[in-house]
């Protein structure tokens, strides 16, 4: 595991709730990461984490169980892949788990139609999946609000250039889960970065009534 192991473990420590593990195929999106095998070896050394998982493949149908099966707490698959996605939605939650469907920023919130009652989170990408370290897109906001309306009884995530700042402003529109990763590997203090972001989502929740 080396130093992925000692990164998660540090993200824990700092305070964050979860770790959030994006799984690519070099198909779906161009890069290629970890397999089940690797999630399996996150949760042996951090065994009360909770694990996210992000599937970004062409055929999560075939990949959700596996994930499931290592160890994964949440699975997101995303409505632009092909397979029976209300299928591998089911069979998410059959296993016990949460499960969720994710948005590209192009994709509209139209997209979930058929799957509302089979979701425990959306996903909202404000970038492009498949590389780190990109600028938030600000067309997110407005479908984070729109699914707060739509299904007010999901979770709503937001991944992409999230920040301190980002992250307040998705939390005012409606998002309660913010993936930060670039933001917060990169900072001097991981864990006054985490208190900071914590602080300014809990100020714009108040604002926001």
């Amino acid at each position: 595991m080396g130093y992925l192991a000692e990164e998660c473990r540090r993200a824990m420590e700092a305070g964050a709730d979860g770790l959030h593990v994006d799984i690519m195929d070099g198909h779906f999106v161009p890069n290629l990461t970890m397999g089940p095998d690797i999630l399996r070896a996150v949760r042996d050394e951090l065994p009360d984490a909770y694990l996210n998982v992000h599937l970004m493949v062409m055929r999560p149908d075939i990949y959700a169980p596996r994930f499931v099966e290592a160890g994964a707490d949440t699975v997101l698959i995303h409505v632009e892949a092909a397979g029976d996605l209300r299928a591998t939605l089911a069979g998410i939650r059959a296993a016990g788990k949460r499960a969720g469907v994710t948005l590209n920023p192009e994709t509209p919130v139209a997209a979930l139609e058929g799957f509302e009652d089979l979701l425990d989170e959306v996903l909202i990408m404000t970038v492009h999946p498949g590389f780190g370290g990109q600028a938030f897109i600000e067309g997110g906001l407005a479908k984070i609000a729109e699914v707060a309306q739509r299904l007010p009884h999901v979770d709503i995530a937001v991944d992409g250039g999230i920040t301190a700042d980002t992250g307040a402003r998705c939390a005012a529109a409606g998002a309660n889960v913010l993936l930060a990763g670039s933001f917060l590997f990169r900072a001097p203090d991981m864990r006054d970065a985490i208190a900071d972001m914590r602080r300014k989502i809990e100020s714009a929740r108040k604002a926001g009534g």
